[in-house]
């Protein structure tokens, strides 16, 4: 079993590892880090002008207070931050996409690359904008519409951005078309001019893809990527199964010593956060449908499935506080109180550890697929609100509820009641290991034959490799999982059989028929 285990391990390792440093794969998780404030500048700058600024808005609103009318004045302001930074998002993603792939080609830090991203980006999209104005049908020429450079233009801004700095790189690590000039001429104008030739033909091909798509099928690249690209990963991502199947491969990695979230950063970071800034824009328009908002977003993932941080440890520390007697337990639970307020759980993933721990990745690994699914129906059900704005990863619970939402009472609530699960559930692993302890280290292995249902079987195995090496003296003791009864451990030392949920919770051993 060790040794199958270890082989798993650096597999996976391996294949962690290939993931991670995938240069394309990279160059997209290193962006989406330089972003982040461009994200959360536009997510508060909607956020104040809803909630302390608009009059208009139907919610809650600190200019509606009597004598406070007065902060509506500043509503220009931060919408012209909002247009600032999220109607343009994709064209910074853009940006910094093409100069981490430079780098990753060994371009250096150069902003050319940057660049040529960006105008290819430019060069494939519609100069014009189909608008209804006194119910006729207007042809505005000469401008790029918000739909491009906002949250759902971001796939055909990714493609296009790899795909134009991997030409670029081509060309320029060619030095076909490098210029000779005299030494009197300066570095930096014979540098431009060395990547004249590359940056043109770059764009130009870009455009020439574009065009000949328009002419030969009728739908530009960004209808056809976003057809056949965006909107079936976004219907994926955005529905309950999908979010648990992602959330569920970042904790696996998370099990063995990977930072799960940094693999699953390039697929997951995309989609959330284009669903949450399409979320912000919808509420500066001022819809009103809930109906037309993303449930699942980056917000939603950080506010119920990642509360104290990954695995949903805070929990765990409430619960090792409530119901855990072991020394280092609690010792590691109080040094991880003040950075799982944070959700950072570093310290309790690798001091307690949860890494490697058969008797705590199942907890670890459920509490989160079980939060999301708690958050996902009660928002959908309209308990809770839709998260609109993005916030900061580290933001405390209550906060991040509260904040995210725009003051959902409803939020705040589902988000305690995730941490009550997270608790519960941790209690009864605790139970179950802790009981699981006793029988196979008190109970005397010539006691009397006892029955096993398949269920009790599986769970010993789990536990054997830790707790005894001979299976042979473990067969007569099991978790009550099935059996609904148990023996608990009373103070005075004495084994006395309990029935129904306290036999459940505290294990069982049947006697054989």
């Amino acid at each position: 079993m060790s040794k199958f285990t270890d082989n798993a391990s650096e597999k996976l390792l391996v294949v962690a590892g290939k993931i991670s440093n995938q240069k394309h794969m990279a160059s997209i998780k290193n962006a989406f880090y330089t972003l982040m404030p461009v994200i959360l500048t536009g997510a508060f700058c909607t956020l104040i002008s809803n909630v302390v600024c608009s009059t208009t808005t139907t919610g809650i609103s600190l200019a509606k207070l009597p004598g406070m009318s007065w902060l509506g004045m500043f509503t220009d302001l931060f919408t012209a931050a909002n247009y600032a930074t999220l109607n343009f998002f994709t064209v910074a993603a853009v940006f910094l996409i093409g100069m981490e792939l430079a780098k990753q080609n060994g371009l250096g830090d150069s902003p050319d690359s940057g660049v040529v991203a960006v105008c290819s980006f430019i060069s494939v999209l519609p100069t014009y904008v189909v608008t209804t104005v006194n119910d006729v049908q207007v042809t505005v020429p000469n401008v790029l519409g918000k739909d491009y450079t906002a949250a759902r233009g971001l796939f055909l801004g990714m493609v296009i951005a790899l795909v134009s700095v991997e030409i670029y790189s081509k060309f320029v690590k060619s030095h076909v078309f490098d210029f000779k000039m005299p030494d009197t001429v300066p570095a930096n104008v014979t540098k431009s001019f060395s990547s004249l030739c590359p940056f043109a033909f770059t764009v130009l091909i870009c455009a020439a893809v574009n065009f000949a798509l328009v002419k030969l099928c009728n739908k530009s690249l960004y209808e056809l990527i976003y057809t056949f690209l965006q909107k079936p990963l976004e219907s994926v991502m955005q529905g309950l199964p999908g979010l648990l199947i992602l959330m569920l491969v970042a904790q696996l990695f998370w099990c063995i010593g990977i930072h799960g979230n940094q693999i699953i950063k390039a697929v997951r970071d995309p989609l959330l956060n284009a669903a949450i800034l399409a979320n912000t824009d919808l509420i500066a328009q001022g819809v009103t449908d809930m109906s037309k908002y993303n449930i699942i977003n980056m917000s939603f993932w950080d506010t119920y499935m990642s509360l104290g941080g990954s695995g949903c440890t805070l929990g765990l520390i409430i619960a090792i506080f409530l119901f855990s007697k072991r020394a280092d337990y609690r010792a590691i639970a109080k040094l991880s109180v003040g950075p799982g307020i944070f959700e950072i759980n570093e310290c309790m993933t690798f001091g307690l550890p949860i890494v490697l721990n058969p008797y705590l990745v199942l907890p670890f690994i459920i509490t989160p697929l079980i939060n999301g699914t708690i958050g996902y129906f009660a928002t959908k059900i309209g308990f809770a609100g839709v998260a609109l704005y993005a916030m900061p990863w580290t933001t405390p619970p209550i906060i991040s509820a509260w904040l995210s939402t725009g003051g959902s009472i409803g939020a705040v609530i589902t988000q305690l009641i995730c941490i009550v699960v997270s608790v519960i559930r941790t209690r009864f692993f605790f139970n179950l290991t802790e009981l699981l302890n006793f029988y196979l280290k008190a109970l005397p292995a010539s006691g009397p034959s006892m029955w096993l249902g398949p269920g009790c079987r599986a769970a010993l195995l789990f536990f054997e490799r830790n707790e005894r090496k001979n299976y042979a003296q473990t067969r007569y003791f099991a978790a009550g999982v099935l059996s609904g009864c148990g023996l608990q451990r009373m103070a005075n030392g004495r084994l006395e059989r309990q029935k129904g949920y306290a036999g459940f919770l505290h294990g069982s051993v049947v006697q054989k028929p």
